[in-house]
């Protein structure tokens, strides 16, 4: 009985055999597919040769089976086989609307199609090796049936999450027979099962298929002729000479002029400064610069043989990494290639240097490529983050030179990588102190300012927020200090704009408070339906954890000492039913928690105002939790809690 199912689904797709016994006729099918570029070979002049080569591999399966074992499959490959062909009819015996309708496209059976549709079917639901119904019907040329799919909204963008036969099986944990048989019969059994496919939109099939109309229908759908798969290619990549790729050519131009106004349109109703207010608070001068010299590189006005080069320069904890990832993700829509950041802690020594460029010819890790090459590679315009580049090794900055200066790098093996279009970011601690020391100073002056004219509102005061670093003192102070510290000039003179990160004022900390509570008001939501609320004051009093020196870090750790740990004690303590409500309040509110920055420290010796938490009620009344036990928190923390 096994062997009759067996010699049935070599009837039903020849070739399948060869495959297990790797034969040189399917060697040859794979090496006459198509060159590198064509890593998705649709082999449509040797189907009639398989086909062939299929039948004699059916015969001469049928022949050992009548001699006996002498000459039959092993027992693993018949086992295996019968496994992958027993697991694939009883996923047909019990296919549901979904597999009714990837066949149905496969198929071209137009009316089942439009059936399942109307009775709402997913019309973009995955086979379970990844594919979509309008790919199944890319590569089978069916026309009809693409048409019938983006009518009813099929998203011709999607990417095929299939991978080659053996990736698939390993990734889903099934035997690789299985995932070839599944991707002859319901996909399609003429494409290279060692090519990768992953990314492959509908667009990417059709033109594999050589189809006109499904190419030409897809475009006029919405398919984006210079979407990539995971090997980088294009649709045109895979094009014939012909109509298709003539098609594709004009496309892809018409594509990106549309692409470009509708990019300068957003860029005009949403600036980019305000993209990043949205994820950064304060630094307003920062963003300012950034987004200027983004602005001109995003519309033509900047020198093309120059990368773009920054310093970001100010305290830990204060915006300048965040400030280079959010500008990567405006940048690129792909955010994993399109930002590169290196921490230059790991470039301390002078043999450390191979790490990034890679090492040259004859030494270990020669053929890994370095951090810096290999990644710019994959990406020339990435933006490139330098953290804490003061602490890297002089030769280190000496690559840099290069790279700054001509936009291009020299890898181990003598490869040079052309990054022009690239934007490089480096961020330091030095001056720090100075620059923070400078702006309260600064921040002091204009309160008094603002003081002696008795501002009337409290716009007028919030205007004294914003402070701006003087030219002089950029100069005198902090130049010199950058010329000690990095020994030469010509690394100074490369960069293009020196970005200044001040402390944050008393109206931004209250943002990093509120927003620091948001962000566990959602995970106690999510982890424990539970909903917590905060009065007013509460942020005036965490406000007082701010340390200049560490930035918003000093923040994120005052709630965790005195809100989060109160939380998690609760919780153990079983204190906190499931789906209530906690408020977290002050005691000793009469207090003056709102302290002038020019008060004098023996003004503020007191103690320190206690947050409670609350379990609120129906009818709004706060029922304050008995916590029980000192927290184990430094200085005495339990006293406030």
């Amino acid at each position: 009985m096994l062997g009759l199912l067996l010699r049935r689904r070599m009837a039903a797709a020849p070739g399948i055999l060869l495959r297990l016994r790797g034969s040189p006729a399917l060697r040859g099918l794979v090496g006459a597919a198509g060159d590198s570029r064509r890593a998705l070979p649709f082999c449509g002049a040797a189907a009639g040769g398989r086909r062939k080569a299929g039948a004699h591999a059916q015969r001469a399966e049928e022949s050992t089976w009548s001699r006996g074992s002498g000459a039959r499959l092993d027992a693993w490959g018949l086992v295996a086989a019968a496994a992958a062909v027993g697991v694939h009819c009883a996923g047909r015996a019990h296919a549901d609307k979904g597999t009714a309708l990837l066949e149905a496209a496969r198929t071209n059976n137009v009316q089942e199609v439009s059936r399942l549709l109307s009775e709402g079917t997913d019309v973009n639901v995955r086979h379970k090796l990844g594919w979509t119904a309008l790919m199944v019907a890319a590569i089978s040329r069916n026309y009809s049936v693409v048409k019938v799919l983006l009518a009813a909204g099929a998203d011709p963008n999607l990417g095929d999450e299939f991978s080659s036969v053996y990736k698939t099986a390993k990734e889903q944990g099934i035997h690789s027979l299985e995932v070839l048989v599944t991707r002859e019969d319901d996909f399609n059994n003429r494409l290279n099962n060692r090519a990768s496919f992953r990314g492959c939109t509908a667009l990417h099939y059709a033109v594999l298929a050589d189809d006109y109309r499904t190419v030409k229908e897809l475009l006029e759908g919405g398919a984006n002729p210079l979407q990539r798969n995971e090997m980088g290619h294009t649709p045109l990549d895979y094009a014939r000479e012909g109509e298709v790729m003539k098609l594709l050519k004009i496309s892809e131009t018409k594509f990106q002029e549309e692409q470009h106004k509708r990019e300068a349109e957003e860029r005009r109703r949403f600036p980019l400064e305000q993209r990043l207010k949205e994820h950064i608070i304060g630094q307003e001068s920062a963003i300012a610069t950034v987004g200027a010299a983004i602005r001109r590189k995003e519309n033509g006005w900047y020198d093309e043989e120059h990368p773009l080069v920054f310093l970001f320069l100010g305290s830990s904890g204060i915006g300048k990494t965040e400030l280079a990832k959010q500008a990567a993700k405006y940048m690129h829509k792909d955010g994993k290639k399109g930002f590169i950041r290196l921490d230059m802690s790991e470039f301390q020594e002078r043999h450390e240097v191979a790490k990034f460029i890679g090492s040259p010819p004859g030494y270990i890790g020669h053929d890994e490529g370095g951090q810096l090459t290999k990644k710019l590679k994959q990406c020339p315009n990435a933006v490139v983050l330098f953290d804490e580049v003061d602490k890297a090794h002089p030769d280190v900055l000496t690559i840099m030179l290069q790279l700054f200066d001509e936009g291009r790098l020299t890898d181990g093996k003598g490869k040079t990588i052309d990054c022009k279009d690239a934007i490089f970011i480096m961020t330091s601690n030095v001056a720090s102190d100075e620059i923070a020391q400078h702006a309260l100073q600064l921040r002091q002056e204009a309160l008094e300012l603002s003081r002696n004219r008795i501002a009337e509102n409290l716009g007028d005061v919030q205007n004294s927020d914003k402070i701006t670093i003087s030219k002089n003192f950029k100069e005198t102070v902090i130049r010199p200090i950058l010329k000690a510290h990095f020994r030469r000039d010509e690394f100074l003179g490369r960069i293009n704009e020196i970005v200044y990160f001040l402390p944050f004022c008393h109206s931004e900390l209250i943002q990093l408070v509120n927003k620091e509570l948001n962000f566990w008001a959602k995970r106690a939501k999510q982890r424990h339906n539970i909903t917590l609320l905060w009065d007013r004051e509460v942020a005036d009093v965490l406000v007082d954890g701010y340390n200049v020196h560490y930035g918003a870090r000093s923040i994120k750790h005052e709630v965790e000492r005195r809100v989060v740990n109160q939380l998690a004690a609760a919780y153990e303590q079983d204190l906190l039913p499931g789906g209530c409500t906690l408020r977290i309040t002050v005691e000793d509110s009469d207090k003056q928690l709102l302290k002038a920055q020019d008060q004098p420290a023996s003004s503020q010796d007191r103690r320190t105002p206690t947050l409670r938490l609350e379990i609120v009620d129906k009818n709004s009344k706060g029922r304050k939790l008995d916590i029980r036990g000192p927290l184990p928190t430094p200085d005495r923390v339990s006293s406030t809690l």
